[in-house]
């Protein structure tokens, strides 16, 4: 085939030339064999979004073609290959963070070369108030800018509630809040007059975060602890609520007996929560039920028997729920019970509580079967290092596993 004579050049001053080299195209295998590895784009100052295939060349036969439009060919050419281009930047973000939360901060950043970590000075006055100071402030200008947060207490919260509603004044491009633990989720109602919602006070105190240069600020949590929550947040705060349950999927494919998994929920509350991403797994539901003066907990549906059941809520205080539930699945049957939280609170270091099954596969008769106490002890418990005190209790004391957020977070920053 002749070589189509190439077009006079454009000027220099309103183009720009990108050069690709042997990069796969999507092409009918007809064609495939007799058409291009190499190719060259222009694009034209004057209009930035009208990329245009200036030179095909075969690197076999040495033949040429050349375009000079942006017709539909040569934009499906460039989609081919655009995905495995650099050609769009990540958003380059500044993430300060708490004292509490520096090591989640770190493997937020490891996650991605667009986020940058910047230190706040923490300290505190005599009387015992804050004394904060967040330096290089103006070097933030115009930079898409986050803050990580732990509210663990009254007290930390009041000490970072100012860094919060600072940083969106200081003439930021955006503001994002992460707050992995939205900790006032559990006081969702009223059951008497006079019962305060502080979930709904909590919302509001940051619904009123001062917007900044590009507008309300966003607001990233996960597995909140009711999804009707997210309607007690106003207009100036844009919620993006997440969940941890993906890592745990990923975790239990690891399992060598992945195929032998069921979910058992602690009540009905879990299960609306959680059943829908959880539905490729055979499922055990719990509830409470009321006999004489005392509330039990019993199997509502599902069949527990030599099955290693995952016991899944959103989060753990003193851990009553989850030993009553251990305790009837594990007379129903199971082989070993674990459990995931995405929060694991622990008070008072209620996280004792919780042994380590650490049976083992043994001949019995002629067949291995797993010896363990799935009647007193865990397998595993999974949690996330949303409450970063309790990860540094817990750490490396089985049957804890940390599921870490920092993969999660890292995604969520570039919305």
């Amino acid at each position: 085939m002749a070589a189509t004579p190439p077009l006079p050049p454009f000027p220099a001053t309103s183009t720009k030339s990108l050069k690709l080299s042997h990069s796969p195209l999507l092409l009918s295998s007809k064609n495939r064999s007799n058409f291009i590895t190499s190719c060259e784009i222009r694009r034209s100052f004057e209009n930035h979004r009208n990329w245009t295939i200036e030179h095909f060349s075969n690197m076999n036969n040495r033949d040429s073609i050349h375009s000079n439009n942006s017709n539909s060919f040569s934009s499906s050419l460039v989609s081919a290959t655009a995905s495995q281009l650099p050609m769009k930047n990540s958003k380059k973000v500044v993430l300060f963070y708490s004292a509490e939360t520096k090591s989640l901060a770190y493997n937020i950043a490891s996650e991605s070369d667009a986020i940058e970590l910047r230190s706040i000075s923490w300290g505190k006055f005599p009387d015992g108030f804050p004394n904060i100071f967040i330096p290089n402030a103006q070097g933030i200008r115009g930079q898409h800018v986050a803050f990580l947060a732990s509210f663990s207490s009254p007290a930390v919260i009041f000490e970072q509630i100012p860094v919060i509603y600072a940083l969106p004044k200081l003439f930021v491009a955006s503001f994002t809040l992460v707050l992995p633990f939205f900790p006032t989720g559990t006081s969702e109602r009223m059951e008497d007059e006079g019962d305060i919602a502080t979930a709904f006070t909590l919302a509001r105190l940051l619904s009123n975060i001062p917007i900044s240069r590009g507008g309300p600020t966003s607001l990233v949590t996960f597995d909140i602890h009711a999804l009707q929550e997210r309607f007690y947040f106003g207009d100036n705060i844009l919620p993006c609520f997440e969940s941890g349950i993906p890592l745990l999927k990923r975790r239990l494919q690891d399992l060598p007996d992945s195929d032998n998994i069921s979910i058992a929920f602690p009540d009905d509350g879990a299960w609306k929560r959680f059943h829908k991403q959880l539905q490729h797994f055979p499922t055990v539901v719990c509830a409470k039920v009321r006999e004489g003066d005392k509330r039990i907990v019993r199997i509502k549906e599902g069949e527990p028997k030599g099955r290693h059941i995952v016991i899944v809520d959103d989060l753990v205080q003193s851990g009553g729920t989850l030993i009553e539930c251990q305790k009837v699945l594990a007379a129903h049957g199971a082989s070993k019970i674990s459990a995931y939280v995405t929060h694991g609170i622990f008070p008072n270091k209620s996280w004792e509580r919780f042994g380590h099954d650490n049976g083992a596969y043994g001949l019995h008769f002629t067949d291995f079967q797993y010896t363990g106490n799935p009647e007193s002890a865990f397998t595993y418990f999974w949690i996330t290092d949303s409450c970063p005190l309790t990860v540094k209790e817990v750490m490396h004391r089985p049957p804890f596993e940390v599921l870490s957020l920092a993969s999660s977070i890292s995604a969520s920053l570039q919305i």
